[in-house]
């Protein structure tokens, strides 16, 4: 990537990510700039990464090329109102706050603005991110590729041409982690009722998780066949299987992520109505 300057609005956790991920690949911090009501996170971030911060996002966006919306859903309106016109022509904005569509962001921000929607979930805190990226007809190939590599910095992306997946997309990955950390403290729980020492029960739990999860991204094969693999015939696997599937575990997690999306579908028409 170019070492063009990048300008964060908002300084939160994601954000912080995203800056330590492009300073670990070699970004330069000088070509880094944060802003953040908290004058101490900026302080913060100066003196622990090097960056360039600045408490007004007009003039950290004027002096950026591209620029990153990173706040919360509801205050996105009322920052695109303060940057809309210190962008300059071509200039890109990447928006990684959840349930805002490009289409809202065209109307605050102008219709000529190269717009990249993100939806990196949060195991980008630990440079783990699963990121759907989604780009208007102003974007062009050079600037997916710049998008592409600031939210590479924290993990996997990959790219959707149907905005409307973006609902599927947080539902699935988006919500994702909250599902896999609800299984394992179950897991977890289990084993202390089966006689399991707290720290045993924790460990294996955890360990268990990370190494099926390091399996099924290594392995090349799908999620069922490695199931299969690890479930032989007359075996304990194959009998708790047994009672998960009777139990409607299938039909449970489809009956969820169709639920997540019709929320997440709610909220971005809540998010980006128009006002006034």
């Amino acid at each position: 990537m170019n070492r063009q300057t990048i300008a964060f609005i908002g300084a939160g956790n994601m954000a912080r990510s995203l800056i330590c991920g492009l300073i670990g690949d070699g970004y330069p911090p000088a070509s880094i700039i944060a802003t953040d009501p908290d004058r101490q996170r900026l302080h913060d971030l100066a003196n622990d990464l090097g960056i360039g911060t600045d408490a007004r996002n007009a003039a950290a966006a004027a002096a950026a090329d591209v620029t990153v919306i990173a706040v919360k859903p509801q205050v996105v309106e009322r920052i695109a109102a303060e940057i809309g016109a210190a962008l300059g022509p071509g200039k890109l904005v990447v928006s990684i706050a959840a349930g805002i569509r490009v289409e809202s962001l065209a109307r605050w921000l102008g219709q000529d603005t190269a717009l990249v929607r993100a939806m990196p979930n949060t195991p980008a805190l630990v440079q783990s991110a699963a990121t759907v990226l989604y780009a208007n007809p102003r974007v062009s190939a050079g600037q997916r590729d710049i998008a592409e590599s600031i939210l590479r910095a924290v993990g996997l992306t990959l790219w959707i041409e149907d905005e409307d997946l973006m609902d599927a997309v947080t539902a699935l990955s988006g919500s994702g982690p909250a599902y896999f950390f609800l299984v394992m403290e179950t897991l977890e729980q289990t084993g202390r009722k089966l006689g399991l020492p707290p720290a045993t029960a924790r460990l294996l739990t955890l360990q268990t998780a990370f190494g099926a999860a390091k399996m099924a991204l290594e392995s090349g094969v799908d999620s069922a066949a490695l199931r299969a693999q690890v479930t032989s015939p007359g075996g304990t696997t194959e009998r708790a299987i047994g009672v998960l599937m009777q139990g409607g575990l299938e039909d449970l997690f489809e009956r969820a992520l169709k639920a997540a999306r019709e929320r997440s579908i709610e909220l971005s028409r809540m998010l980006g109505e128009p006002h006034g």
